[in-house]
């Protein structure tokens, strides 16, 4: 086999820690789900009609990952820099074209997570009918937790959601309140991509989202599955 040679060193695959576990959960792509809590939809002006629509997604590169507990600096280009807390599934298996009675065969398992967000960046992109990329896709914006294998979890339907700043409480949810359900997700998904073992779903946030900054202190919790936390440093 012929030894493959690099200009540079390429960069270290990101991964999360697993619960109970040494070994740690590689990262090969971060999906978001936009829209999938009706009061979230109208804070952000966009109503969602369930049986008028379908799950729209977007994009965080792997290398945008950070784990709970750091400390990242306010990002630049923005004013408006948003928390978003969400539910994130772990695929630990592929999966193409999946039923939704088959969705549980992909989950490996779940993570608390926060969708940083460049708020005034987005809402320009929106607005001009451009990409969000630099609202969404950006430095250090894909917060996570721990794995916690899905075990006897199964395929979570409720459990509630919270999210404190500076110990005031921004966003509480449950669950059960996901316009689209963790199968539909996977179902629907899965007709577009073949999905692999690592790749993350960031599933939606509530309604509460807000902005924070530099000296911030966020801590977000789902039942079940676990904390979540991080720091806001200075802007570099």
């Amino acid at each position: 086999m012929t030894q493959v040679s690099y200009l540079w060193n390429p960069p270290p695959v990101p991964s999360l820690p697993v619960r109970g576990i040494a070994e740690r959960y590689p990262v090969n792509r971060i999906f978001c789900v936009g829209r999938n809590y009706h009061a979230h939809a109208v804070e952000m002006g966009v109503p969602v009609d369930k049986a008028n629509a379908q799950p729209f997604y977007f994009t965080k590169s792997a290398s945008t990952l950070v784990e709970s507990g750091a400390t990242v600096p306010y990002p630049t280009g923005t004013s408006n820099y948003h928390h978003e807390m969400e539910l994130v599934v772990a695929i630990g298996a592929p999966g193409f074209r999946v039923a939704e009675a088959d969705a549980s065969s992909l989950i490996y398992g779940y993570a608390a997570g926060l969708d940083m967000t460049r708020r005034d960046l987005q809402l320009v992109a929106r607005e001009k009918g451009r990409p969000w990329d630099l609202g969404k896709d950006f430095e250090l914006s894909a917060v996570c937790g721990e794995i916690v294998p899905i075990g006897k979890l199964g395929v979570l339907s409720s459990g509630a959601l919270t999210l404190d700043v500076n110990g005031q409480r921004r966003q509480t949810a449950d669950l059960t309140q996901l316009i689209w359900s963790i199968p539909e997700l996977l179902a629907d998904l899965s007709k577009f991509y073949h999905l692999q073992p690592g790749d993350l779903i960031y599933t939606g946030t509530p309604e509460g989202v807000g902005a924070v900054k530099s000296g911030d202190r966020l801590v977000g919790h789902i039942d079940h599955v676990g904390d979540i936390e991080l720091s806001i440093g200075a802007a570099e």
